[in-house]
This record gives structure tokens, C-alpha cells and sequence, in this order.
């Protein structure tokens, strides 16, 4: 707030943009107030341009395509994460004499104290006692607009028969974290984000694929460098959607999740898998409400999504016979649409192909196969597998192992640990061949099958 002494204006200093920016809000809130009492004019327009915009952005850490206006807004919604009473003392200050003031809108919440402010606030800061310039404020919070593009900011819902805009201002967890700790920590694992963060310290050297395999993971590397470049093609561009929907099939530790944690580290993107445990309800409509929070912030934050054993939940329709076949066909139903307009990179992953619905597979860009690896591609994954602080017999031949035990990658990581865990526990630097056999021996029993030397 500036301060006129003589011909001089005495400017304040603030030690940090935070405090300037509430100190500047709480000054055009007070002015808005007044004004609305005739007693002098506001122009909202005026802090537009100086430090206080620097500032602004600095703080909110937004997308430039935010105008003005927005980031005013963003910066109201985060006030009771910053500085709890903040809208109190505007309100005091504003108000000495008290009264309850309507038009500024703001409710109270079950464990905050002090005043939570709502979409009203929001157009009363904006527009005043203004019907017009409310109505058209009133349209950045719809579906089309920045701030759900963003997934930045919305309104709550209110109860039935409520004005809309007297939800509360939420403001999205994610971006709050970045701009009030200074890092974006991944979501909580919980029924309102039923998925969780899968990463891995392994590289694409230490991934085994048969070569058709590997060719169509190529195929998927290519469409994450190049797919918006093709969308931007004026001609082409509009014919397209902007996802890349793929289907990994074949038994279990064949490669499938490492694949999947691979491509996300190669691109630095976040790959999220669904709990299956917490999205399947037997409730109606549950289902696809558990889905649609984590297809929504997925799409918002460019993750991938990476359903394992995915036919648990894009299974094949059945007839209706009960209420319940029927309930199961609608959310399959919702589903096909939900990934035909999932904007990034959606994986499906499952032990069989043929368990998927027919209507899932024609949607898909890519159905690849991760068969029971070869003997050469054991041979590899035997080498590959070898730690480098033990040695091993001489008379170990992984080749003839290759040829003769058809296990997969993670069984033969299992047999490796299972026989350096071994060694270290004789006092030794040195694998043996019959821990070896043992190891092979008890992944076999997990299958019932027959082991021989």
C-alpha cells in the first residue's frame, strides 16, 4: 500500500513475495468493500502492472496462457493454507463496526476456524456488486475454461437448491504442494486415488524381449517423441486423438510391469497402476466414480496409466440376466469411452488376450506379446542376472541351463537371489551349481511342476 507523506510516496518493503502478494490482496479486498458502499471508487486494474504481478507469478509458479484475473483468484484460494484469519482481518479492517456483509460470500469449515472463501468471494473481488462483469467471471470456473484445463482450481458442490458459487475455492493438492513446500510430491495412495507410483532402478540393458517384442515397445517409444508433432498437423491433426492405448498380454514376469516402469523413466513420465482392490465396487456407479478421479488428474498431469491384470475390469460383456450383469456391461460400457478419450498413454496388461472384451481390442493402437522367453533370451537373462560382487563355479554352464529349465526373467531373478542369499550365508564368495538347481527346484514347485537335474 502506498503511503503519500509531503510530495513523497512512501512505498513499503516486503521480505518475500508471499507476504507482498497478501499484503496487496488484503489492500484490494478492503477497497472493494468501500467501494461497494459508494464511498470511493475501485479500479481492480491498477495493481495490473509493478511488483505486485512479479510477485504474483513468482508465488503461483502458473502457465503464462493465466490471465490477470485468475492468478488474482488462485491467489484468494490459497489464503487459508498461508495465512489462517486472513479473510477475518480483511473484514475487520474493512468493517469495524461489524455486521455480516453478504456479498463477500465465504463459509466456515468443520476444523478451520476461520473463514474459507467461495466462488462468491472470488466474483465479488472481481467484479464488485457488478451483475455483468459477475456473470461473465462466473464462466472461468466452467468445464472449457483454464482453470479445469489445468486442473488448477474449482468450485465445491453445493446441496441441492444452493447458489453454485457458494462452494468453496479448491485448489488443486498437487499445485498447492509445489507452491507451498516447493516440490509436487506424487498423490496419496487412497480410495480418492486409487492408484499407485511403480518405478524401478533396472535400465532398458537389463530388459530381455523376444525381437517382435521389442520392435513394437519401438513402436510405442516412437508415438511418445513424435505424437504431438502429428497432432499439430492442421490436415491430419483434427482426424486423430491425441491417446495411445496398448495392450500387454502374456504370463506373469515375462516383462510386462518392467516395460511399462521403463518407458515412464525413459521419458520422465510418472507411471501410476490401478488398485484394482479400491476401483471395483459392488456398488452402482462406484466403479466408474473411482476411474474417472484417476483418468481425470492422470490426464491433467500427463501421467501413464498402467492397469495390471486388466481383465478383472475390461473383461467381456455377458448376457442380462440380473441387475448385476447389467450394472457390470455399463460400466465396460463407460469404460471404451473413458480410454478412447484418455489424452495420453494408457497400458492394459493381462495374463491372456482372449479375456479382454472384443469392442476393448479393435481400440487399441498396439497389442503386444510377451511370450515365455526363448532359450537365447534366457541365456541372456541368466548372464544379465549375475551380481558383480560374487563369482560363481566354473562348471556352471548357463547355456545348457537355458536349454533345459524354461522359466521366465523374474523367475530367474528369484533363482539368482535364492542362491547368492546362499553363499552369503556359508561365509562364501561363491555361487554354486546346486543352489542353482535348488533355486530352479522351488520356483518349479510354485507351478507344480516336475523338477529334474
Amino acid at each position: 500500500m502506498q503511503v503519500t507523506k509531503g510530495n513523497l510516496k512512501i512505498v513499503p518493503t516486503f521480505e518475500d513475495d508471499f507476504t507482498l502478494c497478501l499484503h496487496t490482496l488484503q489492500e484490494i479486498l478492503k477497497k472493494r468493500i468501500t467501494a461497494s458502499f459508494g464511498t470511493q471508487k475501485f479500479d481492480l486494474y491498477e495493481y495490473k502492472e509493478g511488483p505486485f504481478v512479479a510477485s504474483l507469478d513468482a508465488v503461483l509458479q502458473v502457465d503464462k496462457a493465466i490471465s490477470f484475473e485468475e492468478k488474482i483468484v488462485l491467489l484468494l484460494s490459497i489464503t487459508p493454507y498461508v495465512k489462517p484469519g486472513f479473510l477475518e482481518e480483511v473484514m475487520a479492517q474493512a468493517l469495524p463496526q461489524g455486521g455480516d456483509f453478504i456479498a463477500f460470500g465465504g463459509v466456515k469449515g468443520q476444523q478451520h476456524r476461520g473463514i474459507i472463501p467461495t466462488g462468491e468471494t472470488a466474483l465479488f473481488l472481481l467484479a464488485g456488486d457488478d451483475v455483468q462483469k459477475r456473470l461473465q467471471y462466473q464462466k472461468m470456473f466452467g468445464s472449457d475454461a483454464l482453470f479445469a484445463k489445468h486442473g488448477l482450481l474449482q468450485v465445491d458442490g453445493v446441496s441441492n437448491g444452493e447458489p453454485n458459487m457458494s462452494g468453496r475455492l479448491l485448489p488443486d493438492a498437487d499445485w498447492l504442494e509445489l507452491i507451498l513446500l516447493g516440490k509436487e510430491a506424487s498423490p496419496v495412495h487412497s480410495a480418492e486415488f486409487p492408484a499407485r507410483k511403480i518405478t524401478t532402478s533396472m535400465v532398458w540393458d537389463d530388459l530381455v524381449l523376444h525381437p517382435q517384442t521389442r520392435e513394437q515397445i519401438t513402436d510405442i517409444q516412437t508415438w511418445m517423441t513424435y505424437h504431438k508433432k502429428v497432432f499439430k498437423d492442421p490436415a491430419f491433426g483434427r482426424k486423430i486423438k491425441p491417446g495411445y492405448r496398448v495392450l500387454f498380454y502374456g504370463k506373469p514376469g515375462t516383462g510386462k510391469t518392467l516395460t511399462a516402469s521403463l518407458l515412464g523413466k525413459k521419458f520422465d513420465i510418472p507411471v501410476y497402476r490401478i488398485d484394482l482392490s479400491l476401483v471395483i465396487s459392488k456398488y452402482i456407479g462406484e466403479t466408474e466414480k473411482h476411474i474417472e478421479l484417476v483418468f481425470s488428474r492422470a490426464e491433467r498431469k500427463r501421467w501413464v496409466l498402467f492397469f495390471d491384470e486388466a481383465d478383472a475390469l475390461f473383461h467381456k460383456r455377458v448376457g442380462v440376466n440380473t441387475s448385476n450383469d447389467r450394472a457390470a456391461n455399463q460400466e465396460v460400457s463407460y469404460l471404451l469411452q473413458r480410454i478412447e478419450d484418455f489424452e495420453g498413454l494408457l497400458i492394459l496388461a493381462s495374463n491372456f488376450k482372449n479375456n479382454i472384451d472384443d469392442a476393448f481390442l479393435r481400440r487399441f493402437h498396439n497389442i503386444v506379446h510377451f511370450p515365455m522367453p526363448g532359450i537365447t533370451e534366457r541365456h541372456k537373462l541368466w548372464k544379465k542376472s549375475l551380481p558383480e560382487s560374487i563369482g560363481y563355479e566354473n562348471n556352471i554352464d548357463w547355456k545348457e541351463i537355458a536349454e533345459k529349465y524354461e522359466i521366465t526373467g523374474a523367475e530367474i531373478v528369484n533363482v539368482m537371489y535364492y542362491a547368492t542369499l546362499k553363499a552369503y550365508s556359508r561365509g562364501s564368495d561363491l555361487i554354486l551349481q546346486d543352489d542353482i538347481f535348488e533355486g530352479i527346484r522351488k520356483e518349479f514347485k510354485k507351478q507344480d511342476k516336475t523338477f529334474s537335474y
